[in-house]
């Protein structure tokens, strides 16, 4: 019972449909142990933040909109997820121009 209304206060158990099949999309990314720290902490300036594990991609024109730290967790099982500032998963996955098709939907046009 404890956690069931843990995972509700904190809306971990909650789960929008935002059009993606991804288990992960739509819903708000737990805590996460990162090696920088952990995940809330870097997401204290209300930005969003895409979670990089392979380094590979880029929000260049999103910059001052999206943070971008690569990083790796033992606790997260995609090359790398969107979020976003309330911590839901706005994309996941490793293609560049996927994650491009997503970056206007969220966070607008790139400037630049």
């Amino acid at each position: 019972m404890t956690r069931y209304l843990i995972e509700k206060i904190t809306a971990i158990a909650v789960r929008y449909d935002l059009g993606d099949e991804h288990p992960l999309v739509g819903r708000r990314l737990r805590d996460i142990e990162l090696k920088q720290g952990r995940l809330y902490s870097l997401m204290h300036g209300g930005r969003g933040l895409l979670l990089d594990q392979a380094g590979r991609l880029s929000v260049a024109g999103w910059t001052g909109r999206v943070d971008h730290v690569a990083d790796v967790s033992e606790e997260l099982d995609v090359p790398a997820a969107l979020l976003r500032p309330d911590g839901h998963v706005a994309w996941a996955g490793d293609d560049q121009q996927e994650l491009r098709s997503q970056l206007p939907r969220w966070f607008g046009a790139p400037v630049g």
